[in-house]
């Protein structure tokens, strides 16, 4: 079922700005993205808030992108969020600048103090350790489903047709979510395309849906190694970009069981890695 809620109130803002366009001059207002730091936290049962991360992102969303990292990040499992809650009225100007993952088992604080997080609208999580280390937190991936090419090549169109604030602002990324048959199951968008990302699956943690075996991912952009260990995480067994992804992303989903897409544009894609899910047979001769 596609997610239909209105999008937050913050995440577009107007300015005034000069608008040249050749020989002409305009002043006009113009729709621009928002961006504000969202601090998470996280803690267990008679547990003080443990403060996880500070990341840039576009107001919006802030439960599911504050769940999504704890889960993509292997803080959590799916299960455990019980409750979130944002912070205090009464000394903050913006409360949900601030957000609290209640957990149903306590958190441990060292594995924070451990993996050193520094995130950031732009690049992620920076500097973390190798694919292995990403290989421990994440479940086997199964070896279906197969999708036809037809679907892989409508997911852009379909991404783009509902990505309403990129329309407005034209600087948003988005994630989406769809099924098999390319039904689109939910979207995101955020500044940065690691938040759209943990939005989208901490709107799946929220809803009892992960893991994500039967979904497909599309992105904007390029494709990262966090993109590919985040969906990883969360169970996703495809990921389709509309640009490049780095020789990391492509080791990382070699390794970790992903069908790796990218360049997905017009009538033509490239697969980098586990094509066995996208069904090629008529074009190989097969069919």
């Amino acid at each position: 079922m596609r997610d239909v809620r209105q999008p937050p109130v913050r995440h577009i803002s107007s300015r005034r700005i000069v608008a040249v366009r050749g020989e002409s001059l305009e002043v006009r207002d113009d729709r621009v993205v928002g961006e504000a730091p969202l601090e998470i936290r996280a803690a267990g049962p008679h547990q003080d808030p443990v403060a996880v991360a500070v990341t840039m992102r576009t107001p919006g969303h802030e439960a599911e992108l504050a769940v999504g990292f704890l889960r993509s990040e292997g803080l959590i499992r799916g299960d455990e969020a019980i409750t979130t809650s944002a912070g205090d009225p009464v000394t903050l100007a913006q409360p949900d600048d601030t957000i609290v993952v209640r957990l149903s088992k306590f958190f441990d604080e060292g594995a924070v103090a451990e993996r050193h997080f520094v995130a950031t609208a732009s690049c992620g999580i920076c500097g973390k350790a190798s694919i292995d280390e990403v290989a421990i937190r994440c479940d086997p991936i199964p070896s279906g489903p197969v999708v036809s090419r037809a679907v892989i090549l409508a997911l852009s169109d379909l991404m783009r047709a509902a990505q309403r604030a990129f329309e407005e602002t034209g600087g948003l990324h988005a994630a989406a979510l769809f099924t098999p048959r390319g039904e689109l199951v939910a979207i995101r968008e955020d500044v940065g395309r690691h938040n759209a990302l943990d939005k989208l699956i901490g709107s799946q943690v929220l809803a009892g849906a992960v893991p994500l075996h039967q979904r497909i991912l599309m992105v904007s952009g390029r494709v990262s190694f966090e993109i590919v260990q985040k969906a990883a995480v969360a169970g996703i067994p495809i990921i389709c970009a509309v640009s490049a992804p780095s020789d990391l992303a492509i080791d990382t989903a070699e390794r970790l069981g992903v069908t790796l897409v990218g360049f997905l544009r017009g009538d033509g894609f490239n697969v980098y890695s586990h094509d066995g899910r996208i069904d090629l047979r008529v074009l190989s001769g097969l069919g």
